[in-house]
C-alpha cells in the first residue's frame, strides 16, 4: 500500500424493503453504491451506518438484522475509476425497513432507489462493491 495514501473507515448498510428490494444510491450522479460513509469521531460502525443511510436516503426506521462483514478498496475517482489517494475500509450491516419513500438529505446524493436484488450487482460501479454484494447475496 502507498505510504502517502490516506486510510479511512466507512460503514453502511444493505437495506431491504418489504418486497425484498435493495437500496442503492447515486454518488454525485457519477457512480452507484450501497449507502455508506465515513465513521465520524465518537461513532461506532453501526451508528455511522444508520446515520449515513439516513443522510443518503432519508430512511430512519431501520431494523438491524446482522453484521455482513467488511472489505477494503480504493476510493472511486471523479471519472468513475479508482482514486489511489484514499484507501477505504468498509463495514456493512443488514437492515430491513417498512419505509418506501426515499428522500436523500445529502446534496451529494441526487438519487436513491429500490432495486431488485438480482439487479444490484450489475448496477454497482466499483468492482469490489459488486464482488462483496455477490458474496453476501445468499445471506440476505
Amino acid at each position: 500500500m502507498n505510504p502517502e495514501r490516506k486510510v479511512t473507515s466507512s460503514a453502511g448498510g444493505v437495506v431491504l424493503n418489504r418486497k425484498g428490494q435493495v437500496l442503492v444510491v447515486s454518488q454525485r450522479g457519477r457512480s452507484w453504491s450501497l449507502p455508506k460513509g465515513h465513521i465520524e469521531t465518537g461513532e461506532d460502525a453501526l451508528e455511522a451506518a444508520r446515520r449515513e443511510i439516513y443522510e443518503e436516503t432519508g430512511l430512519q426506521e431501520l431494523k438491524y438484522r446482522k453484521a455482513l462483514g467488511a472489505y477494503e478498496r480504493a476510493r472511486i475517482g471523479q471519472d468513475g475509476g479508482e482514486n489511489g489517494s484514499e484507501w477505504k475500509k468498509l463495514t456493512f450491516f443488514l437492515f430491513e425497513t417498512e419505509e418506501e419513500a426515499l428522500k436523500p438529505v445529502d446534496s451529494d446524493i441526487p438519487e436513491a432507489r429500490w432495486v431488485d436484488r438480482d439487479k444490484v450487482a450489475e448496477l454497482l460501479t466499483h468492482p469490489k462493491d459488486r464482488e462483496f454484494f455477490i458474496q453476501i447475496l445468499q445471506e440476505i
